[in-house]
């Protein structure tokens, strides 16, 4: 990843004072290039991005299209997503004091070889690298810190408390967009809050006023619950069906980038009336035909299956076991309960 600019504005209102910063982060501080490096990528990787089409008259959208063709200047355009940001927030009951942090990065850069020229390792990371802006809320937080000064003895050390502590970059974000340069389609992920006495959601419908759709994890968590609740409605195994969608979502990744639910009523679901119903609870809950689904995502939401039974015995295992009855077996036995056999253990390890 290689970030081209990045700049951090203040939005105050503990002590009602919004600082809006006229120069760039400095880049050449590791450290400072670091933790923006690692907040973009966090945005640019969550599972939790939905994706969005600017709406017909979207100012935005005609304002990140002119800085991507050179004619807005980049400190400019984030001032204005910052003082948007600023405004609508002190509308709120209870404002959050956050910073705006905005950059311009690009990823996925080609490896070429140590000894290419470099200029021809410049162009080729540009002829290849994705090109984002984004705009990423930094909720501030408060914590304790040492405080030095002086005392009637000489130096002393006091316990602090102060407000304005960025969040660790392996945090969780939960107020993020990007518009990738080209396509300009838009990734975000965002908070309901109330501005104005009406709840809705900041950066989609507000700064871009953009369209949303599902992101990978709603549409994974609903496929699954509908596969419970449907496998419970006939009779089934709920535990099998749900590690059977998750495993059709995991071995799916590798062939396609896209996720077609409709396609997985088959593979979970062995009687045609249960994948009738399945494929009925689906177009109910009016999930779009194909969802973009990147390999590592899938692996993330759908590598492993976690159980935990009324006696409160927990147990996870890979969701390609699912169909595999030489690892792990779940048997109805003529009581009504269920059994489950773990196979084929060379050694047990305690954790």
């Amino acid at each position: 990843m290689r970030v081209n600019h990045a700049i951090l504005h203040v939005c105050d209102f503990e002590s009602c004072v919004n600082v809006f910063s006229e120069e760039e982060l400095d880049l050449s501080d590791r450290k400072v290039k670091s933790y923006v490096g690692k907040t973009c990528r966090k945005a640019l990787s969550s599972v939790e991005n939905r994706r969005g089409e600017f709406e017909p008259g979207s100012s935005f959208e005609g304002e990140v299209r002119d800085y991507f063709a050179n004619q807005v200047d980049f400190v400019s355009l984030s001032r204005q997503c910052a003082q948007f940001i600023a405004e609508e927030l002190s509308h709120m009951e209870s404002p959050e004091s956050c910073d705006v942090l905005v950059a311009d990065f690009e990823d996925d850069a080609p490896k070429v070889s140590t000894d290419t020229r470099e200029e021809d390792q410049e162009a080729a990371y540009e002829a290849q690298g994705k090109r984002y802006f984004v705009v990423a809320l930094l909720n501030s937080r408060p914590a304790f810190m040492h405080e030095v000064g002086g005392g009637e003895l000489g130096t002393r050390v006091d316990i602090a408390r102060h407000h304005a502590i960025l969040p660790n970059p392996s945090q969780k974000l939960s107020s993020y967009a990007l518009v990738e340069s080209k396509t300009l389609e838009v990734l975000f992920c965002d908070k309901e809050r109330e501005i104005s006495g009406e709840k809705r959601l900041l950066l989609p419908e507000g700064l871009l006023q953009c369209s949303s759709e599902a992101s990978s994890k709603e549409v994974v968590d609903t496929v699954t619950r509908i596969v419970e609740e449907v496998a419970q409605e006939f009779g089934a195994n709920t535990a099998v069906a749900a590690s059977k969608a998750k495993a059709y979502v995991n071995e799916n990744a590798d062939d396609s980038a896209y996720l077609a639910p409709w396609d997985m009523a088959e593979e979970v679901f062995d009687d045609e009336p249960m994948q009738k119903r399945f494929e009925e609870a689906v177009a109910a809950e009016n999930l779009p035909d194909k969802v973009p689904m990147e390999k590592k995502a899938a692996q993330r939401l759908a590598r492993n299956h976690k159980i935990r039974t009324d006696t409160g015995i927990e147990i996870t295992f890979p969701t390609e076991y699912s169909h595999n009855p030489d690892f792990i077996e779940f048997v109805s036995m003529p009581n009504g309960m269920i059994s489950i056999e773990l196979k084929n253990i060379g050694n047990i390890e305690n954790r």
